[in-house]
């Protein structure tokens, strides 16, 4: 194994930003379950590695996966990356997990000698795409510092929150926001359309507002042209994060009133059967909740992500 990082997960997520790691000149073995989703990374110069196990020779090995029992699986289920007498130096995680369950695969690879690094990111993957993902960072900071340059690769900025834990705790802060936002966006959305402004004027001046961000920039296209097929997040993940936030608040003894609201109301999209589709069709919903029906504008609105995203 001629190559320093390893990488293990190549969803919509993972794949943009092994092609960041790979743009910026770094080599790159990867791993993924279904191994024809790997297999285009190999025309940008990634090397496609048959089994979990031949990333053991790898210095960090980066996983993106989706549940803490995935996470699991790909580490020590059967065949699994330190399954076998050859290990990592390190793991690198950037998977939306419970505090609970990252502290309880942190103690196991320590026990094997194998260092672990939480490494949440903000952004979607054409956010990844454009290079302007951010990444938070928790455990040893000699660790962060050690990695930091392959963070940097792969975003606008990488940043350390502090030991153990802690990073978990920031994405799941963070995707709790991420749900109650949607949520107040498309009910702002469709009370002025039905009393009269078009909808991608209303979310072209909330974007030019103090209120604009990132985030309600780059769903701006979808919301107005109700391109929902176009998944950056679906339904059913961002109940489990927002499910993680609320476990999160009842630990930690915090009262989150508008969370636990949004949780209802994504709870409610998934119990329709929005499944292989944008959370964002959130929209639809609000508007036949409020006697509207929406359709398409039909107007190209611009994501705020224009620049190096090839």
């Amino acid at each position: 194994m001629a190559n320093a990082i390893g990488w293990i997960g190549l969803g919509r997520m993972g794949e943009a930003m092994v092609k960041r790691l790979l743009k910026a000149g770094h080599g790159v073995s990867v791993w993924n379950r279904t191994r024809s989703k790997a297999e285009p990374l190999a025309d940008y110069g990634a090397e496609i590695v048959r089994d979990k196990t031949d990333l053991a020779a790898c210095e960090l090995v980066f996983t993106m996966v989706s549940t803490t029992d995935d996470l699991k699986e790909v580490l020590f289920g059967e065949g699994g990356l330190v399954s076998g007498a050859k290990k990592p130096k390190v793991v690198v995680d950037s998977s939306s997990i419970s505090q609970e369950g990252s502290a309880e695969i942190r103690e196991r690879l320590e026990a094997m000698n194998v260092a672990y690094l939480c490494t949440p990111v903000s952004g979607n993957a054409k956010v990844a795409k454009a290079g302007k993902l951010l990444i938070v960072a928790s455990g040893p900071k000699a660790l962060y510092e050690r990695a930091q340059p392959y963070l940097q690769a792969m975003g606008r900025k990488a940043m350390w929150v502090g030991e153990g834990e802690l990073a978990r705790i920031w994405k799941i802060a963070h995707n709790t926001m991420f749900g109650v936002i949607i949520q107040n966006l498309c009910e702002i959305t469709v009370l002025a359309e039905k009393a009269g402004i078009p909808r991608h004027v209303f979310l072209e001046s909330i974007n030019d507002s103090v209120l604009g961000s990132m985030y309600t920039k780059y769903k701006t296209p979808m919301l107005t042209n109700l391109t929902f097929d176009q998944v950056t997040f679906t339904p059913k993940l961002l109940l489990k994060d927002m499910d993680l936030g609320m476990g999160a608040a009842k630990a930690h003894g915090v009262a989150m009133p508008a969370a636990a609201a949004t949780r209802e109301s994504v709870a409610r999209l998934v119990g329709r059967g929005y499944e292989d589709i944008d959370f964002a069709v959130l929209l639809l919903e609000m508007a036949k909740d409020a006697g509207v029906e929406l359709k398409p504008d039909n107007v190209k609105m611009t994501d705020g992500l224009e620049g190096d995203n090839k």
